[in-house]
């Protein structure tokens, strides 16, 4: 059956791939929902049982928060508050899709926040309590947690962690592919969270072409921009179906709060998870500050933050290496954060690690992440890239602590 919607084709490799075969039935055969605004969005608009009065919002002079709130939309944005937003919104699309280096609108699919395209991958391709993915722990917890929401089976398959290299296992990937033929998605994070470590994209595409594994690598690059210059797997999505790559405004763009997530996958799958998804996901406030963060200006200033906070990184942890207490930044370190070794006695510690962790973010005002309980990861803390005064009081509480 084909898929409903598609404008435009995509990639046919490899040859071993099918996206229709994958495809809950239930969605394939799916006929969206229509929106009003799908079909018209200008003129005299009765059709949406929209408030015609306008947005509830006081007057500038009457309330200074409001304006200085509103003050990022335009003037024809906020008068149009009480109308509902693009269904689609192709001009931030297109603009993604001109910064990613990919054909057009088609390729991208938008999220609320990353968590949301993930969700919409599970629940458009795997079929609950009968099919399963793959994670690669440590990695992200979502993807786990949002399996069990689905009723979808994990497998898992962890990194080679020894001396903190955190590397995909292709071996035995392949074993699981051979063991799970069935597998609908796999989920691979470069940079790794929490481990900052990248995936090389020759790596991923060796995966993506294995004819053991028919079903979709998921690449999450929140992290990508902290990363040196070729290590996104975007380009991938031009050449083969089954890659699909998950990006975000919340880090290197510094948008967490508007939560802006995407997709970018062949025209087909987008199309998919459009015709599944809810028909206003992406809000008018939302769309125009991605707008301005997505032009040349915002594109600037996202580049300029990101050297700054790649420094601060390299200052982070050429200060941690001198503290007593402190032992290997693990990982990579491709992401805006480190992940680091609290010891006691010379060895990792996850008792000191967590009463590090817990005191100062309660007596100390510096809160960090405990990471100690992930595979690999014993006695460690993920620390934030701050600016440099946040970075130094970090250090200062930690070697205080680790003196005591």
């Amino acid at each position: 059956m084909p898929i409903l919607g598609v404008r435009t084709p995509g990639p046919a490799a490899p040859a071993h791939f099918s996206l229709e075969r994958i495809v809950r039935p239930n969605i394939l055969s799916l006929v969206p929902y229509r929106a009003a605004r799908d079909d018209y969005s200008a003129g005299v608009l009765l059709d949406a049982n929209e408030n015609a009065l306008g947005p509830s919002l006081p007057a500038p002079d009457a309330d200074a928060d409001a304006t200085a709130d509103a003050s990022m939309l335009s003037p024809d944005e906020l008068a149009a508050l009480h109308r509902y937003p693009s269904p689609t919104h192709d001009d931030v699309k297109r603009l993604i899709a001109d910064f990613r280096g990919l054909p057009g609108p088609d390729w991208v699919f938008l999220g609320v926040g990353s968590d949301e395209v993930i969700d919409m991958l599970f629940r458009c391709l795997c079929v609950p309590a009968k099919d399963r993915v793959v994670v690669t722990p440590p990695t992200y917890g979502m993807y786990s947690v949002t399996a069990h929401v689905n009723d979808v089976g994990v497998v898992k398959v962890p990194l080679i962690v020894e001396d903190g290299r955190f590397e995909v296992d292709e071996e035995k990937l392949n074993s699981a592919f051979l063991a799970h033929p069935d597998l609908k998605l796999l989920f691979l994070c470069s940079p790794g969270n929490p481990t900052g470590t990248l995936i090389p994209v020759p790596l991923i595409r060796r995966i993506a072409e294995n004819p053991s594994f028919t079903g979709v690598v998921v690449v999450d690059e929140a992290y990508v921009d902290f990363s040196p210059p070729g290590a996104s797997a975007a380009a991938l999505v031009r050449e083969l179906a089954n890659v699909c790559v998950t990006q975000t405004l919340s880090k290197s763009f510094g948008l967490a709060a508007i939560r802006l997530g995407y997709l970018l996958a062949s025209p087909e799958l987008v199309q998919v998870l459009t015709n599944a998804k809810a028909p206003y996901n992406v809000s008018v406030p939302t769309a125009s500050l991605a707008r301005r963060a997505l032009g040349p200006a915002g594109r600037a200033v996202m580049h300029a933050h990101v050297d700054t906070l790649n420094a601060n990184r390299t200052a982070l942890v050429e200060a941690l290496a001198q503290v007593d207490g402190v032992g290997k930044v693990l990982g990579g370190n491709d992401a805006n954060f480190v992940l680091v070794q609290i010891l006691k006695d010379g060895k990792p510690s996850n008792d000191t690690a967590q009463r590090v962790y817990k005191t100062m973010a309660e007596t100390k005002g510096v809160v960090v992440r405990f990471r100690g309980n992930e595979l690999g990861c014993e006695g460690c803390l993920r620390i934030t890239v701050g600016t440099e005064d946040e970075c130094r009081t970090a250090v200062e509480k930690i070697a205080e602590l680790l003196s005591e």
